[in-house]
């Protein structure tokens, strides 16, 4: 079974520029002001990057 990203926005703070939207390989996470991140699914390869770096633990691979 294929995992999918998501984001649990109850732990995003949304108060800054998100750091993991930095660390997408495939430039699958974007940005608006200081609100949650946006994952573009077709862009995403799961890989798991955004997830392990994300300080809050908001980006999920489940």
């Amino acid at each position: 079974m294929e995992k999918t990203l998501k984001i649990k926005r109850d732990n995003c703070p949304q108060n800054h520029p998100c750091p993991a939207v930095k660390v997408c390989p495939m430039g699958a996470l974007s940005q608006k002001g200081y609100e949650a991140p946006c994952i573009d699914a077709e862009k995403c390869i799961r890989c798991g990057k955004c997830s392990d770096f994300c300080p809050k633990n908001a980006l999920v691979l489940e």
